[in-house]
């Protein structure tokens, strides 16, 4: 064999490989089950120059009478997904640490903290509309932050309370006062936070600011259209809330505006037993008794 066929039949061989491989590490079997043919025409429509060097290299392996797969295939396969998981588990950590980065600089510094002119602060804002709404009362004057195990974040925080009406549950009041800033070549943009009360059976309702984290609704969202986000299929969702909590928590308690004004609050959605009126209720509770 000359020097050239060897290396036209090598480099053959590898391609070959490689394009096996790189499908296997890219099939999103959740969407091929579910939609059959068509996540195959799409393939084929998104892959055409690939699907021509497989096919080129498969011709040149048939031609010269090559077995397809030997020990080499396996060192391969093991050495390809080594390399793809040091960099998917790089990705995933930066990726929660960047949400948790983008939602405290780009939401939370903007709405907690007084700016000293024209924005009094969060919880200064709450006392303005204490006193506008007349009996009301925040126990716990914190932005309680709700982190869902399914990630999915309504419209309306009353999607989670429990159809039994002796159980506490969650109401949705008017908004405190809005922010208004100058951001990013926007002007006059408008914050605003949403206050709610939670309804208990013979006693007076708790006031409370809560919501869910937006960053955590996108990456819902993107998961949910995964052939969109094709970077992003294959990402570990538990380790990305686990780092955005962890990174959030640790930029709250170190920057001095913000430390023990915001409240990060795990609800698993998932679990019928949980009620987030009852967890929400418990958590001020705690933080009351801190105080005393």
């Amino acid at each position: 064999m000359s020097d050239l066929n060897f290396w036209i039949i090598n480099t053959a061989h590898y391609l070959f490989y490689l394009q096996i491989i790189h499908t296997m590490y890219n099939l999103n079997l959740s969407e091929c089950v579910k939609t059959r043919h068509k996540y195959f025409f799409k393939i084929l429509s998104d892959n055409r120059k690939k699907i021509i060097l497989f096919g080129a290299s498969l011709a040149i392996l048939l031609y010269n009478d090559r077995k397809l797969f030997d020990q080499h295939f396996v060192v391969i396969l093991i050495a390809y997904f080594i390399m793809k998981y040091e960099k998917l588990e790089k990705s995933t950590i930066n990726y929660g640490v960047g949400m948790a980065c983008s939602f405290y600089e780009g939401y939370l510094a903007q709405i907690i903290p007084s700016n000293g002119a024209d924005f009094i602060g969060f919880e200064e804002n709450i006392r303005n509309y204490e006193n506008c709404q007349g009996g009301v009362v925040f126990p716990v004057k914190k932005l309680f932050i709700v982190i869902t195990k399914s990630l999915y974040c309504p419209p309306d925080l009353k999607e989670f309370n429990k159809k039994d009406p002796s159980l506490p549950y969650l109401e949705a009041c008017q908004s405190l006062g809005d922010v208004q800033k100058d951001q990013a070549g926007v002007k006059n943009r408008i914050y605003r936070n949403s206050a709610y009360k939670i309804h208990r059976a013979g006693t007076d309702p708790v006031y409370l600011a809560v919501e869910c984290a937006t960053p955590l609704h996108t990456l819902h969202k993107v998961l949910k259209n995964r052939t969109i986000y094709e970077e992003l299929g294959s990402i570990n969702a538990e380790e990305v809330v686990s780092d955005f909590c962890e990174t959030l928590g640790t930029i709250i308690r170190k920057t001095p505006e913000c430390r023990g004004k915001c409240e990060l609050v795990y609800y698993d959605d998932e679990d019928p037993n949980q009620n987030l009126a009852e967890i929400l209720l418990d958590r001020i509770e705690t933080l009351r008794n801190l105080r005393l």
